[in-house]
């Protein structure tokens, strides 16, 4: 259950006290899965937007973004 918490970022829902904990292994694998997907998607995007940017300002621009 410790497993999932850390992969929610928060206390799982009481009703997954009941599951296994290879299920909960599993849903937690899951999670963090989905979420480095979503976190190379966003800067996958952030970096096709940048190339709106005029090339001489992206430098700044990134850096400002991207602290």
């Amino acid at each position: 259950m410790r497993e999932l918490a850390e992969a929610l970022g928060a206390p799982p829902p009481p009703g997954l006290a009941a599951a296994a904990p290879e299920q909960l292994a599993l849903l937690a694998r899951a999670v963090r899965a989905r979420r480095e997907s979503h976190a190379a998607g966003l800067n996958d995007a952030a970096e096709e937007a940048l190339k709106l940017v005029p090339a001489l300002a992206r430098g700044p621009v990134r850096r400002i973004l991207f602290r």
